[in-house]
């Protein structure tokens, strides 16, 4: 029998497509999802295929076909559809990754794959980012199976590999190499939204996210003369690169606002009671930023394009001048702010600096006036009716940027209800990273009303 919750107009009661099996499937799939260790350090030595096999097999069991795929050898990625009622509506496609980034035992209060759960919280990599989600949608489509349930919508769920790294062996590849499988999608959602986010003073804020700033990855290297480290050298490349990563690591960027950001920042001046005009020419985002106490962090990171030296390397014995130095560079690039990047990148290196792009990803924007958008919204608000949704841009990126080469609009919704004390973006890829039970309950309640109705 379905819950019983309270949502809608207060002190109604309202039947849920959620039963207890799920709520008990969403904890135990999560934490025997952390258990299988997929950790991408990016060599190419992650192997997904465990996770694969045991999200394929929960998916059979619920009456699907799950198609496994792989580009190399142990990257396996999980693709199933999910027929809807209305043969002449878009699919949606839901999709999360099965690899998460290292973890060091050492520094856990727990074992970072023991998938523990103690004192109504999961723990282990992954709790957060993101089989907590893989979860989720395991439950909700389950559960589904049980009921009879089908959506109005065809749902593709795809499972994939590589995501923390470059997604060539998963989301890349899906779509690059299989993209009938995707037939018919217009719309994804995926992780890093529709969290908690304690604001101060009460105040819950539930982020969607409608955008992710571009990744510009670079390597930068300098050339000059090798010669011996006792003897002047004017052509020394580590002082040429030493020099264009401290202008860049220096450079204060202009203010570029996106469209999901202006409507960030509105949605927060006024919850805050900030009088503002967003769109004005004399208009100050970082004093605004200084009013909106701990939400300033939601849209801190989007406002500009960034560069951070992150990586060095030169030389092979003290006393030699090395003839080249190398560096690399995380930089992210708002939408429609790539031409910038390249202007600004090409002066602050100069002319004995060469640079080029190591990863290159496409930075993404998303309508927060969609229909999509408003069933996200109604479903926080159904199970958290004091909850505050508010439309966000991720400093970085998610598969839902390999996926747009298919046009599939991306959103970041991956509902999580967070306790004050669990800081989501901390605990993501964080040490003694952590879910509450409660949340994953909240989470797939959620996720399965959205998924019913949008």
């Amino acid at each position: 029998m379905a819950e019983r919750e309270k949502g809608g107009e207060p002190g109604t009661e309202q039947a849920v497509g959620v039963d207890r099996q799920a709520l008990d499937e969403v904890v135990r799939f999560t934490s025997e999802l952390i258990r299988i260790d997929t950790s991408n350090a990016g060599d190419g030595a992650c192997r997904e295929r465990p996770a694969a096999e045991y999200v394929a097999e929960r998916l059979a069991e619920a009456g699907l076909t799950p198609t496994l795929l792989e580009r190399s050898a142990g990257r396996t990625n999980v693709v199933a559809r999910i027929d809807g009622t209305d043969p002449g509506a878009d699919a949606l496609l839901v999709h999360g990754h099965l690899d998460v980034v290292p973890a060091e035992p050492a520094d856990w209060s727990v074992h970072p794959f023991s998938g523990e759960v103690r004192d109504g919280v999961v723990w282990g990599r992954g709790a957060i980012d993101m089989k907590n989600m893989d979860a989720m949608v395991l439950a909700a489509v389950r559960q589904w199976a049980r009921s009879g349930v089908r959506p109005r919508r065809d749902i593709v769920l795809a499972f994939t590999a590589d995501e923390e790294a470059s997604a060539e062996d998963g989301s890349g590849f899906l779509a690059d190499r299989h993209a009938e499988l995707f037939e018919g999608c217009t719309e994804g959602i995926s992780e890093s939204g529709a969290f908690t986010f304690h604001a101060g003073g009460g105040m819950r804020l539930y982020p969607i996210a409608a955008g992710e700033r571009g990744t510009a990855w670079l390597k930068l290297t300098a050339q000059g003369r090798a010669g011996h480290g006792s003897k002047v050298n004017r052509d020394n490349a580590v002082s040429r690169l030493a020099a264009a990563v401290a202008r860049i690591g220096e450079h204060e960027w202009p203010v570029r606002l996106t469209p999901t950001v202006r409507a960030a920042l509105r949605e927060l001046a006024a919850l805050h009671a900030v009088e503002v005009d967003v769109d004005s020419p004399r208009f100050d985002v970082d004093a605004l930023l200084g009013k909106l106490g701990p939400a300033a962090k939601l849209v801190e990171p989007t406002v500009r394009n960034s560069a951070n030296p992150t990586m060095l390397s030169a030389g092979y014995k003290v006393n030699v001048i090395p003839g080249s130095a190398v560096a690399h560079v995380d930089g992210r690039v708002v939408p429609e702010g790539e031409a910038e990047f390249r202007t600004t990148m090409d002066e602050l290196t100069g002319p004995d600096v060469r640079w080029e792009y190591h990863h290159r990803e496409v930075a993404l924007q998303a309508p927060v006036d969609s229909p999509a958008y408003a069933a996200m919204r109604a479903a926080i608000e159904r199970f958290d009716p004091d909850g505050h949704v508010v439309p966000y841009c991720m400093s970085g990126g998610t598969d839902a940027k390999q996926f747009s080469r298919l046009g599939i609009t991306g959103y970041g919704f991956s509902p999580l209800k967070m306790p004050e004390g669990f800081d989501y973006q901390a605990l993501f890829h964080g040490v003694d990273e952590r879910v509450p039970v409660e949340g994953l309950h909240f989470g797939v309640r959620v996720l399965d009303h959205f998924l019913r109705t949008v």
